[in-house]
């Protein structure tokens, strides 16, 4: 394995010493930088996740100008439905669109097994490429939707306010939910595989739409799943993150299922969080993305409050409980990353003392 100059992530991942707080941000590779809206300009944004060339660029943008800790490939989640055989539409300003959305057993029958090496090696040729640009200065970050969030979008077809479809097949067909999601899961597991083959350092499922189910229904539809997908993903010691938004319950079950951390939304008290689940997992989140709208001095005691509620100790990534906002100012998310960077060291004095022992 190769040695990476600076490996703060993947050791706060596995709750190693850390001489301070790792961060990286969730769609750090976006509309939010001029840089990124550049090379948008010459091309649409599935063209984009396409070509390897271009997909390496934006991910390893956020490493030059914000100087974050790990690189998350830029691609995006629904990728896997469309080599599936759905059409996918990426509509400016109505988002990702299927026009042949699945309703019952017979939308489904279209849908085919995947070669990620095959359907999806634009994915990892971005992968590969995007490994060698960075030559190993941070970790490289693959993902994938859960299966119940691509479950979602694809019974929808777009992104919905009450998730009307998804909940009417789950609860008058859940035969064909439960055969879809167990297809997904496989698909995902070797998705997520090949990535870590291409030379993703760590993945992340995202359970975007974990939070629209009961706690009933999260445990019946969702969280088996994610556990089927970590138990079959062929990896060394790549750590696995799991973050599934608005799931306020089951922390202690999601902490079980073999994920090696738990991303938390804005909404959660990491400190709590960490209480209840102890030692089991590393954290990663979770400051409420839209503080990046107010002034620095804010922007600083928000990170302090953060930092604090985690408290002493590693095992804690940094990190927005959701994505970065599009309107949001660089200059903002900069200072962000220079704040943690600075006000994270007093938390990690006995780490210090640890990794000078060592050294």
């Amino acid at each position: 394995m190769e040695k990476l100059k600076n490996d703060l992530f993947l050791r706060a991942c596995k709750r190693q010493p850390v001489e301070r707080t790792p961060i990286w941000i969730m769609r750090q590779a976006g509309r939010y930088l001029p840089e990124y809206q550049a090379v948008r300009a010459k091309a649409d944004f599935l063209t984009m996740c396409k070509t390897p060339e271009l997909a390496a660029e934006v991910t390893i943008q956020p490493i030059d100008i914000l100087e974050v800790d790990a690189a998350i490939i830029f691609s995006d989640i629904l990728v896997i439905p469309e080599a599936m055989g759905m059409h996918l539409v990426m509509h400016e300003g109505k988002g990702p669109i299927f026009h042949n959305p699945i309703r019952n057993e017979n939308d489904a029958r279209f849908l085919k097994k995947i070669n990620p090496e095959k359907e999806l090696k634009y994915v990892l040729d971005a992968v590969r490429l995007t490994k060698k640009e960075l030559n190993n200065r941070v970790p490289l970050i693959g993902f994938s939707g859960s299966p119940w969030t691509l479950l979602t979008y694809m019974v929808e077809g777009r992104g919905s306010k009450n998730f009307s479809e998804v909940k009417k097949l789950i609860y008058n067909n859940p035969k064909l939910a439960h055969q879809l999601l167990s297809d997904l899961s496989d698909t995902i597991a070797g998705y997520l595989s090949a990535k870590i083959g291409a030379g993703c350092n760590a993945v992340q499922i995202f359970d975007t739409w974990g939070g629209i189910l009961s706690q009933k229904d999260f445990l019946e539809f969702s969280l088996p799943y994610v556990e089927r997908i970590i138990s079959q993903i062929k990896r060394n010691d790549e750590p696995v993150i799991f973050f599934a938004k608005g799931v306020h319950h089951n922390l202690i079950k999601m902490a079980d299922i073999g994920a090696d951390v738990l991303g938390l939304d804005w909404t959660m008290n990491l400190g709590e969080v960490r209480k209840l689940v102890g030692n089991r997992v590393a954290l990663q989140g979770n400051l409420d993305p839209t503080v990046l709208y107010a002034n620095k001095n804010y922007i600083k005691q928000e990170v302090i409050s953060v930092l604090q509620s985690f408290g002493e100790g590693s095992g804690h990534i940094f990190n927005l409980g959701h994505g970065v906002l599009p309107d949001v100012d660089p200059e903002n998310v900069k200072a962000l990353v220079q704040f943690v960077k600075e006000e994270s060291k007093k938390f990690h004095h006995r780490d210090a003392e640890k990794l000078k022992e060592m050294n």
